[in-house]
C-alpha cells in the first residue's frame, strides 16, 4: 500500500491516504464498493471495478457510476477542506472507460466554510433504515437540500401529494417485481445479510425496516438472507424526495452521484438521517412511469427517505490495499 500512495501535488502521502479514505465513506448499492483509486503524477485518479458490479439489479452500470459519483464527491471536498483546490475532469480518456475522473489538488485556496462542514460530516453519514420521527422537516433545510442538488447540476423537484401517493405505488409495484425474479434474489442474498466481519455487503446488523402489508412505504430488509421482506416501517410520512438529471449518460449519472452524496452529507450536517427506497429507479419499466409522473423532463436516478432515526452501526469498509491500483495496473 505504502508504494501506491504518493504524494500528489500540494498533499504529501498521509494527506493522500486521509482524501481516498475519506472517498471510501461513500454510500454504493447493497455496499458493492465498487471503486478503485490510482496516485499519478498527474493527479488522483477514480476508477471503476466493474468486477463488483450487480449484472441483474443495475444491468447498464447506472448505479455504479451514481456511488463512484458519491466517492468522488467526498474525494473532492476532503481534498478542499485540506486547503487545496481539487481541479476534477471527469471521464477524462475515452479509450479507458473505467477511468472515471482525474482530481489534481494543486493550487492553494482558502477552504469554503461551508465546504470543511461537509467534509467533517463524511465520517458520520450512514445509511438509517430505522423508523423515522415524525417530526417536520424545516422549509430551510428542504431549500439547502435542493440548493445542494443543483450545485452538483442535479435537481430535487418538488413533488405534491398526488405525486408522492402515486410514487409510494410504484416503489410498491416495482418491490413485487423485484421478488418475483429468481436471479434479483440470488443476486440480492449474494450480498446482504452477511457476517460481522465482512469488509463488503450489507451486514444483518444494518437491516431495519419491519415486515408489515399496510400499503406504507417498502424499504428492503437487510437483516435477513431469505427474502428482501416487504418492510413498512412504523412513522408516518417521512420525508421522500427524487434527485434527476436531464439527461441520462454516463456523465450525467456520475454527476447525478456528486449531487447525491451532497444531498447526502447536507442532510447529516441537518441532523437528518438518510436511506435509499431503490426499487423504482432499478425497474425500467417503473422508472419510466416515474419519469412521467415527474413530468418527464427529468430523468429520476436516486430516491431517498430522510428523517431522523435512532443510532444504527456503520456498514463496513474494504481496505486501502484492496481499492489502491498500482501504476501501470489496469482496473479489471
Amino acid at each position: 500500500m505504502t508504494s501506491a500512495i504518493t504524494p500528489i501535488g500540494l498533499l504529501d502521502s498521509d494527506q493522500v491516504k486521509s482524501v481516498i479514505s475519506a472517498a471510501t465513506l461513500a454510500p454504493s448499492t447493497h455496499n458493492t464498493q465498487p471503486w478503485r483509486f490510482r496516485c499519478t503524477p498527474a493527479g488522483l485518479e477514480l476508477h471503476a471495478d466493474p468486477g463488483r458490479g450487480l449484472p441483474v439489479v443495475d444491468a447498464d452500470g447506472r448505479e455504479l457510476l451514481l456511488s463512484c459519483g458519491a466517492a468522488l464527491f467526498n474525494l473532492r471536498t476532503a481534498i478542499h477542506a485540506l486547503g487545496a483546490h481539487p481541479a476534477t475532469t471527469l471521464l477524462p480518456r475515452r479509450d479507458d472507460p473505467t477511468l472515471l475522473a482525474l482530481v489534481r489538488p494543486f493550487a492553494a485556496r482558502k477552504p469554503d466554510r461551508r465546504l470543511v462542514q461537509l467534509a467533517d460530516t463524511i465520517p458520520r453519514r450512514h445509511t438509517n433504515r430505522t423508523p423515522f420521527e415524525t417530526a417536520a422537516i424545516p422549509a430551510s433545510v428542504l431549500a439547502e437540500l435542493r440548493h445542494a442538488a443543483e450545485v452538483e447540476q442535479a435537481w430535487l423537484p418538488r413533488l405534491d401529494a398526488n405525486q408522492l401517493e402515486q410514487l409510494r405505488e410504484l416503489v410498491n409495484k416495482s418491490h413485487q417485481v423485484q421478488l418475483s425474479n429468481p436471479e434479483f434474489l440470488a443476486e440480492w442474498r449474494h450480498w446482504t445479510g452477511r457476517a460481522r466481519h465482512s469488509r463488503d455487503g450489507v451486514p444483518a446488523y444494518a437491516g431495519g425496516a419491519v415486515p408489515a402489508d399496510d400499503g406504507g412505504w417498502i424499504l428492503r430488509d437487510f437483516g435477513t438472507r431469505h427474502a428482501p421482506r416487504r418492510g413498512r416501517i412504523d412513522e408516518d410520512d417521512p420525508l421522500v424526495v427524487v434527485i434527476g438529471s436531464f439527461d441520462d449518460t454516463r456523465l450525467d449519472q456520475l454527476r447525478a452521484g456528486q449531487a447525491m452524496q451532497r444531498v447526502l452529507l447536507t442532510a447529516t450536517a441537518a441532523g437528518l438521517d438518510a436511506s435509499f427506497i431503490s426499487q423504482p429507479i432499478e425497474v425500467p419499466a417503473v422508472r419510466s412511469e416515474l419519469r412521467q409522473l415527474l413530468g418527464g423532463g427529468l430523468w429520476p436516478q436516486i430516491v431517498l427517505r430522510l428523517g431522523r432515526g435512532a443510532p444504527v452501526p456503520w456498514t463496513p469498509r474494504r481496505s486501502l490495499e484492496d481499492i489502491l491500483l498500482e501504476p501501470g495496473s489496469t482496473s479489471t
